[in-house]
């Protein structure tokens, strides 16, 4: 069955936490990372197929895809119907860093330089309705807190993966109610290594007073919500 979905926050270490995942026992991805099959259109039959994907593993099996943490109420409470005892995991980021990264991938795939790149090719990134979505951290916490409950989601910090990542994947197997002895034998290489860390640019300086603005707010807002100080 649909045990666990990983979902989010886009550039905030999901993929870094897939490969340390892949790597338990008692941890299972039937069909791969991101399947991204919530987030675009279906159908019943492609619903029976999706899940069936899962429904003859043997281990706590699921999927990470990031878009997940844009979802209306409506689609996860159709995901609660279908695998109500699933544990949901969510990674955040400061999402001003995340804001920035996330447009330095785009810069990427538009096989753009950074120099190429004016401020407002940036600061109409960082306005588009995906970046602000992705990084609204409090919204997809309360969409998906309203369908599963406040138990059944755990939400870890990007910092810990740098800080503590045994830490934060101990947290997931206690999440996910499986044994964290795995997670502590992993080669110290194994659980410090970057995976898809991307161009590493730091913060445009002309472009920090857009970001901050943007998401000061946010974030202020966030920690209120969550009733703890956050490091941003």
């Amino acid at each position: 069955m649909l045990d666990f979905l990983g979902i989010g926050a886009q550039k905030s270490g999901t993929t870094w936490l897939y490969e340390m995942m892949r790597l338990h026992p008692e941890v299972d991805f039937p069909a791969g990372k991101e399947l991204h099959f919530w987030n675009r259109p279906y159908d019943k039959a492609n619903k029976r197929h999706y899940l069936q994907q899962f429904a003859n593993s043997k281990q706590q099996s699921g999927e990470i895809t990031p878009a997940y943490a844009m979802l209306d109420t409506t689609t996860i409470s159709e995901i609660h119907d279908a695998a109500p005892n699933a544990r949901i995991i969510f990674l955040i980021r400061n999402p001003i860093d995340r804001a920035w990264s996330s447009a330095l991938m785009a810069l990427q795939r538009a096989t753009m330089t950074l120099d190429e790149a004016s401020d407002q090719w940036f600061i109409d990134h960082f306005f588009s309705v995906g970046s602000i979505a992705r990084g609204d951290y409090e919204t997809t916490i309360r969409n998906w807190r309203s369908c599963f409950g406040e138990e059944r989601l755990l939400i870890l910090r990007y910092e810990a993966l740098s800080d503590h990542p045994r830490g934060l994947l101990e947290a997931v197997a206690d999440h996910l109610r499986i044994s964290p002895k795995p997670f502590r034998s992993l080669p110290e290489e194994t659980v410090t290594q970057h995976i898809f860390s991307g161009i590493g640019a730091p913060i445009r300086e002309s472009l920090r007073p857009v970001l901050e603005k943007l998401y000061r707010p946010r974030i202020d807002a966030l920690s209120a919500y969550l009733n703890e100080p956050l490091p941003w």
